[in-house]
């Protein structure tokens, strides 16, 4: 891994951290008041769980990032896989403010198939300029899939 540019790796790590950080800012409010009060799947895991596992995805994500940015591929290749990262970026924080923010299962489920079209588009071109920075969105992705079985169950249970 290309660790030439720390400035670029921090600024990578610090973007992606910061989408948690923005969506921890309406799920912690609704921890122990609405979502408490949910109905939950019995899979649903303990939610000391989520901290630790989110801050490790998007730090993972960050990384993933920063390989693209400090790439050798051309400009315009790099320029559109950083756009949509952006886009799953947003999408991932949105989720957190329907869900947690305003209360909306199933605008939260509908939103959150979007996400995981969004970073399945990730993954597909992050693969094509580093596959690498692919891989490392792949726990991401797995983690995303369960939240996605998650949110619909607690939608359907509420």
């Amino acid at each position: 891994m290309n660790l030439n540019n720390p400035l670029k790796l921090a600024i990578s790590i610090v973007l992606s951290q910061l989408a948690g950080i923005i969506g921890s800012i309406f799920t912690v409010t609704s921890i122990t008041t609405w979502y408490s009060f949910l109905n939950k799947p019995f899979f649903n895991p303990p939610s000391w769980v989520f901290g630790p596992v989110w801050i490790t995805l998007y730090f993972l994500m960050g990384i993933s990032f920063y390989l693209i940015w400090v790439g050798s591929a051309d400009a315009k290749k790099k320029h559109k896989a950083m756009k949509i990262f952006g886009v799953q970026l947003f999408l991932n924080t949105l989720w957190s403010i329907l869900f947690f923010g305003m209360h909306q299962p199933w605008l939260a489920f509908a939103e959150i198939l979007l996400l995981l079209t969004a970073i399945i588009l990730t993954i597909k071109t992050f693969y094509k300029i580093n596959k690498t920075a692919a891989y490392l969105l792949a726990p991401y992705l797995l983690w995303v899939s369960f939240a996605t079985i998650l949110n619909l169950a607690i939608a359907l249970l509420n």
